[in-house]
């Protein structure tokens, strides 16, 4: 654990009564003040050249583990290619996959500056990542941040059809068998939502969030170790740990 942040954000509701998402500008990205935004339900979201900036969206994206179904054609991929699936193994990896330009977006918002703050979570516990491979090459992944049982999604890449998907569909498994509540999406789209994504009210999501903080841990060592196959997540539904 650091020492607490110096920086003190303010109530988002208070900040933004009209719900525009936009909360505040400035701080900077050392780990405690990550740490105290997520816990007070804000993100970083900018572009490289601007200030830091603060969001808190409303309403607030979410997926529920529990709710969560793979499509068929998922499965179908998962148990054709039978790929490698790792967790926290290849975090900062990930991270920079994530960075590199989209074929429709010339620039990302994940910074150099970013990707440095982020890998500083990772090593303090406060960050998870999971990997699919193809034999030694990484084609697909998604990264985020874990405080207490909260789980909250930044970002996922892919090389291969669905990988990402099937990284997605790991982390709902281990949502599941956690029992979170939810996993934080932040902003809506229409991709999460054909993921199976739903929004709720920024309080609704603010007074789950210090349930949800209050809660023992994710035990991330549990599966860090692990190398698991596609096929058989596809198969059982279900991440086998021996």
């Amino acid at each position: 654990m650091f020492a607490p942040s110096q920086y003190i954000f303010p109530n988002p509701n208070e900040a933004d009564p009209d719900g525009e998402g936009f909360i505040c500008i400035g701080a900077d990205l050392a780990p405690s003040t990550l740490f105290e935004a997520y816990t007070h339900g804000l993100f970083p979201w900018f572009s490289e050249r601007d200030p830091i900036c603060w969001w808190s969206p409303e309403p607030r994206c979410i997926i529920q583990p529990e709710n969560y179904k793979p499509s068929k054609s998922l499965l179908r991929n998962m148990k054709k290619y039978n790929y490698k699936i790792t967790i926290n193994q290849a975090f900062e990896t990930v991270i920079r996959s994530c960075s590199l330009p989209r074929r429709y977006a010339d620039e990302t918002w994940i910074s150099e500056d970013i990707i440095q703050a982020y890998c500083q979570m990772f090593d303090a516990g406060y960050g998870y990542s999971i990997e699919v491979w193809d034999e030694t090459n990484l084609i697909g992944g998604l990264y985020g941040i874990t405080i207490g049982q909260g789980c909250f999604g930044e970002s996922m890449f892919s090389t291969q059809t669905d990988v990402s998907k099937m990284a997605f569909y790991t982390l709902m498994l281990i949502g599941k068998q956690h029992r979170l509540p939810w996993i934080d999406c932040q902003l809506v789209n229409d991709h999460l939502l054909s993921l199976g994504a739903s929004t709720i009210s920024r309080q609704s999501y603010l007074n789950s969030l210090q349930n949800v903080l209050k809660a023992p841990s994710i035990d991330w060592k549990k599966y860090q170790e692990g190398v698991f196959s596609s096929k058989e997540i596809a198969k059982n539904n279900s991440l086998l740990i021996e």
